[in-house]
């Protein structure tokens, strides 16, 4: 697997993981890739620094619980919040009803089964506080 720091049209970056170098060369070239910020396919790969390989120890409970707070700041920053209404508006998105963008909201198990049944990537992340206080 390769991660690879990617930009968009509008000069959105994101980061995305490939199989290996010819599978981005593959969906870059099919525009199977898009900015998950505002849907643009036409993705070029931007300038990384390398990342050197090190011995790693896993993170303490306050680290990881910053980094899900870091998380959470992000999506609310840069996401679009749907409610109760994720599932209506993950299907809208996937069939192209409604513009491809980032959302985050609400889904019980079952709303989550059926959307990963139907083929639409969806991710549950731990919601922990916004902040330590």
């Amino acid at each position: 697997m390769i991660l690879y720091t990617l930009r968009c049209g509008a000069d959105h970056e994101f980061e995305a993981w490939f199989r290996d170098g010819a599978t981005y060369d593959a969906q870059a070239g099919a525009c199977e890739i898009a900015c998950p910020q505002c849907g643009d396919t036409e993705i070029e790969k931007a300038p990384m620094a390398p990342r050197l390989a090190r011995t790693r120890s896993e993170p303490s409970p306050t680290q990881l619980r910053r980094l899900l707070q870091q998380v959470r700041r992000h999506v609310e920053t840069n996401c679009d919040n749907v409610g109760d209404k994720f599932a209506d508006e993950a299907r809208k998105i996937h069939k192209g009803e409604a513009p491809p963008r980032g959302i985050y909201g609400d889904a019980t198990e079952e709303e989550h089964r059926s959307l990963s049944d139907e083929g639409i990537e969806v991710h549950r992340i731990p919601w922990v506080p916004p902040n330590d206080a």
